[in-house]
């Protein structure tokens, strides 16, 4: 709960199957973390296939995380502000930035090893109070190889889990159920 209301997300994994393209939903408990969230959707795939994790936030946002076997995962966020003002949102956005949500303990005491204060080399980067921006966030050709290029997926609007899922040729029915 937040503020006396409800926050509501839809989550629901696209994995790739020698069959096409299978839709399940999902729930979001477990997930405390990014890693949490990509062992999930790693976990949905029988043969290290192609998996898109898809979360939505209240029509507010969305992200997906798209997850090929054990490379590393490519996120896209449709609206960075927005989703940086929630839980799961911020979880994205934090890795999009290279901001690491531990180093506000670490900046209280000096537990990162270095010396005097100095920055470690991975966070020269990442400025923690940099703001976030308002738009899409993320690697925006994430579903280009699958025929959604950059351009239509940052048009997406309303259900946009339903225009993924369509120009993939994955059957939503199953997933309507659940919304």
């Amino acid at each position: 709960m937040t503020s006396g209301r409800v926050t509501v997300y839809f989550a629901a994994l696209l994995a790739r199957t020698a069959d096409g393209w299978e839709a399940s939903d999902t729930e979001l408990d477990d997930v405390e973390t990014l890693t949490d969230l990509i062992e999930l959707a790693r976990g949905a795939s029988k043969d290290d296939d192609t998996v898109l994790a898809f979360l939505e936030h209240e029509d507010a946002w969305f992200g997906v995380v798209r997850v090929d076997g054990e490379d590393d995962p490519h996120i896209y966020v449709s609206d960075a502000a927005a989703a940086a003002r929630t839980s799961y949102g911020s979880m994205l956005t934090d890795e999009l930035l290279g901001r690491d949500p531990e180093d506000d303990l670490d900046s209280l005491v000096d537990l990162d090893g270095t010396e005097d204060g100095e920055p470690d080399q991975d966070d020269e980067d990442a400025d923690p109070d940099a703001p976030v921006p308002v738009g899409p966030l993320g690697d925006g050709d994430i579903l280009a190889d699958l025929g959604m290029e950059e351009k239509e997926l940052k048009a997406l609007e309303g259900d946009a889990l339903e225009s993924i899922a369509d120009m993939l040729g994955c059957s939503m029915e199953g997933l309507e159920a659940v919304r």
